[in-house]
């Protein structure tokens, strides 16, 4: 047991000296370090005289010539030296038509053929049956009048009802070329045609 004290109290002598030796060689140093002069670094600085002698005359252009005010006067025509013996060409005036009549009604010129659709206007699709995810279609049938409109629009099938009041009011805002007949445009009775009702994805 004395043992370890003796050798404890050894050891702490031993670290303790060290520290007072170490403590020592850092003060010496530290003093060297601050009374050592130091080296500073020099800049140098380079000042460029300006040129304050410019010729700015020589950088303005030379400005263009005037024009002349007045156009040069063209020479006076010597009616003097016109050969009255020279031939003469004679040029007659053109024909003009004077028939204005256009054929067909309203002044439009409409050529012999069978109707034509030329306006087909989509439906507008039914809330009631959007809201319900339907879909369906409804055939239809009209007559095509002499101004191209339609008329007497008839409800054929529908496979819903939802569906008959806007697929009529899409086929009376159709626009056709009417029949002609004869140089007569005439009307076309039992048109048929299917409006389709499709929700699209």
């Amino acid at each position: 047991m004395y043992g370890r004290y003796a050798f404890s109290i050894v050891i702490g002598v031993v670290v303790t000296m060290s520290l007072l030796f170490l403590m020592q060689v850092l003060i010496a140093t530290g003093k060297q370090a601050l009374t050592k002069p130091r080296d500073r670094a020099k800049l140098e600085f380079v000042r460029v005289k300006r040129n304050e002698a410019l010729n700015t005359e020589d950088f303005t252009p030379e400005k263009p010539p005037k024009p002349p005010e007045t156009p040069p006067e063209t020479p006076p025509q010597d009616m003097d030296n016109i050969d009255p013996s020279a031939p003469t060409i004679n040029v007659a005036p053109p024909s003009v038509a004077t028939e204005t009549s256009i054929g067909g009604p309203g002044g439009m010129n409409i050529a012999e053929g069978d109707y034509l659709p030329i306006v087909r206007v989509a439906p507008v699709y039914p809330a009631r049956a959007l809201s319900r995810g339907l879909e369906g279609y409804v055939d239809m049938s009209f007559t095509v009048t002499t101004t191209g409109t339609v008329k007497d629009p008839v409800v054929v099938f529908s496979t819903s009802s939802l569906f008959e009041r806007a697929a009529t009011r899409a086929v009376l805002k159709f626009k056709y070329k009417p029949r002609v007949v004869d140089g007569v445009p005439v009307d076309v009775p039992n048109v048929k045609t299917r409006i389709t009702f499709k929700i699209e994805e």
